[in-house]
């Protein structure tokens, strides 16, 4: 598996109406904010993001929101993928664990399903089960000029 495949299977993913996409927009804040609030209650928040990097962690969350919007509104698989890779290495040489993004992907999968009416969440599930699916992939494709602090 490389990223040929997953510009492949990413590009198979059904296209998001606007409802969908207007509600995701529409609602950020609050899917933010249940978001951070679950992740900050986790016992093993530290041992996923690092010792010093919670609000890395919530900016990231931040920062996943408005990129996820705009993919929804305009979606491209090529933008979609390179951002998840950088994503990928830039936090984990910040001491971000790999399994951080199972962690965070599966929460996010709950405050969408919270939140969301059924048929957007419907709608834009499959993006992220696409994206949990292939952490492995993300992980592995990453590791390439990776920089990982010593601690």
């Amino acid at each position: 598996m490389n990223k040929a495949y997953l510009l492949q299977t990413c590009g198979e993913l059904k296209r998001f109406s606007d409802k969908a996409s207007e509600e995701y927009f529409i609602k950020s804040e609050v899917l933010l904010s249940e978001m951070n609030t679950i992740m900050l209650k986790r016992g093993d928040i530290k041992d996923l993001v690092g010792e010093e990097n919670l609000l890395m962690m919530q900016d990231n969350h931040s920062n996943h929101i408005r990129f996820i919007a705009s993919i929804l509104k305009e979606f491209n698989p090529e933008v979609l993928v390179e951002t998840i890779l950088w994503v990928f290495r830039a936090y984990r040489s910040h001491g971000f664990s790999t399994n951080y993004w199972a962690a965070q992907l599966n929460t996010w999968i709950e405050v969408l399903k919270n939140q969301l009416s059924a048929e957007s969440y419907l709608e834009i599930n499959p993006l992220y089960n696409w994206m949990q699916i292939n952490i492995p992939i993300f992980v592995k494709l990453s590791d390439d000029n990776l920089e990982i602090p010593n601690n």
